[in-house]
C-alpha cells in the first residue's frame, strides 16, 4: 500500500505526488526559507531588470512563484523550466499580498528548460476571458492553464471523488453499461451508429442508462451507481452539450424518501468538497406548490418575490378582467417603482403577452399604501388595500399582477420573477430543492384523445391517485422527483413501476398494445416476468452541478474539451468527412450533404 506521503510497506513503490519537482509553485511558504527547492511549470510573466537580473513568475496548477533569475538566460514567456532555488523571504515593501506565496521568492536559482514555446494566440490569464470563444475552444490546451480553467477542473474531480465517497459506504457498486445499444426513438434524439456487420441496421448511442440500470436491479444488484456519459443530438446551448455526464443511480426495495435521502447526501459532500461553504437545509416541495408559489418547477430560492395568491380579493369584483379570471396572481418587487420608467413597464407588458398571458397589470406604490396604476380608477378602496396587504407591499415597491387561467398566471409571472430578481449564478449560496408530486400526464393529446405521458412510461402512479387513472387521469401524481440547485434543474428520477399488470394499465392508457410494447421494450419487460423487486433511481447533470459550484453560467467552463453551441470542435475540426471507403464497409451513403463551415 502506498500512503499519501509517498511512502508504503515493504517492496512496494515510492510514489511522490511531485516526482522531479521537491515542491509545486504554489505550495511554498516562508516557512520554507532557506530550503533549496525544485519547482517545474510554465514561464507566467517575464520582467527583465537591466542585463543581470530577471523576475519570472513561474506557473503550475498550484500557482505561481516568483524566481529571480540570472538575465543572461534566455527564456521566454511560456517556456517549459525546471529551477532550483533557495527559498528567500521577499525583502520588505515587495510582499506580494494577492499571491498565497507572495511573501517569498526564489533566488540563487539554477534553471534548465524542459521545452521552448511560441507566443500564445492570447494571454493565458483573466484577459482571456474577453478572448472569442471559438479561438479559446481551438487552442483550448492552452486555455487549460488559465487558473480560471484549472480551477473549475479541479473542482469537478473534487466533486466527483466526494460522490464516490458518500456512496461507496452505503451499498452501493459501481457498474458502467453499454455505449453501444438498440434504439429508443420516443425520448431525445439520438446519435445513431451503423453496424459494420449487419449493414442496414444500427445501434443508438445512449441518451442515459435508463433501462439497463433498471435491469442491474432484477439481476440482483441491489444498489448501483455510475458516472454515465450520455449522449443526445439536440440543439446546444449554456447547459447542454451533445455529450454530458451524469451521475446515474438505482436501488432496490427503497421508497422515494430513500432515494431522497440518498442523493442529498451526495450533492451535499460534492458541495462541502468543492465550494467549501456551509449549505442551508435541502427543502422539499410539491409541484403544485413550486408552481403556486414560484411559478416554475424548478424554483430559484436565493431570492424572495413569491407569487401572491389575490383572486379572492376580486372575487366580487366589477373589474370584469379580474373578475371573470381563473386566477389573479402578483408578484412584489422591492423598491421597484424607481427602476422601471413607463417604457420599461411598457416592455413588461409585451413580455407577459409573448409569454402568453392577457396582459400585464403594473402598479408603483407610494405613500401610505396608495397604489398608481391605469387601473387603479376601475378598482375600489376595499381591492386596493387587499392588494396592498396581500402583496405585503411598501411604499417605492412595483407590483405586476397576472389575471388569467391558473397555469398561465404562474408561468408568466414565475419567468418575469426570474428576470427581474435572480442574482447571478456566482452568487447567492447554495439553494436546494426537491420537487416531489409531478402530474404523471400533462395533458390530452388532441388528435387521440390519450393522456399524455409527464415522464416515460415506466414511472410509478402515487399510490393514492392510481384509482383515478382511467376516470380522471390528469388529476394522478406520479412518484417522480427533480432536485433543483438555484433555479437549474440538476437531474430527476422517479419510483419505477415493476409490476407487469400495473405497467399494462399505463401502456393501455397511452394506447400501447401488449404488442407494440413487446416489440418496442420486449428486451426490457421480459426479465420483469422473472420477478423484479421494487426499486427507484435518480440521474442528475454533473457538468450543471459543478457550473453552479464553480460560479458559472455556462458549462463548456467545466468541460475540458466541449463542442461550441453550433456543435463544433474548433480544435480538432469535428464533425469531419470520412472516406468513401469506410462508408461502403458500413453499407452507408451521403446524400446532398451540405459542407461544414470552413474556418472553424
Amino acid at each position: 500500500m502506498v500512503t499519501a506521503d509517498g511512502h508504503g510497506e515493504p517492496g512496494t513503490p515510492r510514489v511522490r505526488q511531485t516526482a522531479m519537482r521537491t515542491h509545486r509553485c504554489g505550495d511554498l511558504r516562508l516557512a520554507d526559507a532557506g530550503e533549496t527547492v525544485t519547482v517545474c511549470g510554465w514561464v507566467a510573466h517575464r520582467r527583465q531588470h537591466g542585463q543581470s537580473l530577471q523576475f519570472l513568475d513561474l506557473r503550475d496548477y498550484s500557482g505561481v512563484v516568483q524566481c529571480v533569475v540570472d538575465g543572461t538566460v534566455d527564456v521566454r514567456s511560456e517556456y517549459v523550466l525546471k529551477i532550483t532555488g533557495t527559498v528567500t523571504e521577499r525583502p520588505e515593501g515587495t510582499v506580494n499580498p494577492q499571491l498565497a506565496t507572495g511573501g517569498v521568492e526564489l533566488r540563487d536559482c539554477k534553471v534548465e528548460v524542459l521545452s521552448v514555446a511560441k507566443p500564445p494566440p492570447f494571454p493565458l490569464d483573466d484577459r482571456a476571458d474577453n478572448v472569442d470563444e471559438s479561438t479559446r475552444l481551438a487552442y483550448r490546451y492552452l486555455d487549460l492553464r488559465r487558473e480560471r480553467m484549472q480551477r473549475n477542473l479541479r473542482i469537478r474531480s473534487a466533486a466527483l471523488s466526494a460522490i464516490r465517497a458518500a456512496l461507496a459506504p452505503l451499498g452501493f457498486a459501481e457498474v458502467e453499461t453499454p455505449l453501444l445499444m438498440p434504439s429508443t426513438p420516443e425520448g431525445a434524439r439520438e446519435f445513431i451508429v451503423p453496424s459494420r456487420q449487419f449493414p442496414g441496421s444500427f445501434y443508438a448511442l445512449p441518451q442515459s442508462p435508463q433501462l439497463f440500470k433498471q435491469l442491474l436491479m432484477v439481476g440482483g444488484m441491489d444498489r448501483y451507481f455510475q458516472f454515465a456519459r450520455c449522449l443526445r443530438d439536440e440543439d446546444l446551448r449554456a447547459d447542454r452539450q451533445y455529450e454530458f455526464t451524469q451521475l446515474d443511480l438505482e436501488m432496490s426495495f427503497v421508497d422515494q424518501q430513500d432515494v431522497l435521502d440518498v442523493v442529498t447526501a451526495a450533492v451535499l459532500a460534492a458541495t462541502e468538497a468543492a465550494a467549501r461553504v456551509p449549505v442551508p437545509p435541502v427543502v422539499t416541495m410539491t409541484w403544485h406548490e413550486a408552481m403556486d408559489r414560484y411559478g416554475v418547477d424548478k424554483p430559484d430560492l436565493r431570492f424572495g418575490m413569491e407569487l401572491v395568491e389575490l383572486t379572492s380579493v376580486f372575487a366580487g369584483s366589477g373589474f370584469k378582467a379580474f373578475a371573470g379570471a381563473g386566477a389573479v396572481k402578483g408578484i412584489r418587487v422591492p423598491g421597484g417603482s424607481a427602476t422601471h420608467n413607463r417604457k420599461a413597464l411598457d416592455t413588461l407588458t409585451d413580455t407577459a403577452k409573448k409569454l402568453g398571458a392577457k396582459g400585464l397589470v403594473w402598479m408603483r406604490v407610494g405613500a401610505g399604501g396608495a397604489l398608481e396604476s391605469p387601473v387603479a380608477k376601475f378598482l375600489s378602496p376595499e381591492e386596493l388595500a387587499g392588494i396592498v396587504a396581500g402583496t405585503e407591499a411598501a411604499e417605492g415597491d412595483l407590483l405586476l399582477l397576472v389575471a388569467d387561467e391558473w397555469m398561465t398566471a404562474c408561468e408568466v409571472l414565475g419567468q418575469l420573477r426570474n428576470q427581474l430578481g435572480r442574482p447571478p449564478a456566482g452568487e447567492g449560496g447554495f439553494r436546494y430543492v426537491w420537487v416531489v408530486d409531478f402530474p404523471l400526464f400533462v395533458g390530452i393529446d388532441k388528435e387521440t384523445g390519450r393522456p399524455k405521458p409527464g415522464h416515460h412510461p415506466f414511472t410509478r402512479p402515487h399510490p393514492d391517485d392510481v384509482d383515478k387513472m382511467e376516470s380522471d387521469p390528469l388529476e394522478v401524481r406520479s412518484r417522480a422527483y427533480d432536485l433543483v440547485l438555484n433555479g437549474w434543474e440538476l437531474g430527476s428520477g422517479s419510483i419505477r413501476i415493476h409490476e407487469p399488470d400495473l405497467q399494462q394499465r399505463i401502456f393501455g392508457l397511452l394506447g400501447i398494445t401488449p404488442e407494440e410494447a413487446n416489440a418496442r421494450f420486449g428486451f426490457f419487460l421480459t426479465p420483469f416476468g422473472y420477478g423484479a423487486p421494487p426499486h427507484g433511481g435518480f440521474a442528475f447533470g454533473i457538468d450543471r452541478l459543478v457550473a453552479i459550484l464553480a460560479g458559472e453560467d455556462n458549462i463548456r467552463e467545466v468541460i475540458a474539451f466541449p463542442k461550441t453551441q453550433s456543435g463544433l470542435d474548433p480544435m480538432t475540426g469535428a464533425p469531419t468527412s470520412v472516406d468513401e471507403r469506410q462508408l461502403r464497409e458500413l453499407g452507408v451513403r451521403v446524400v446532398d450533404a451540405p459542407r461544414p463551415p470552413v474556418g472553424r
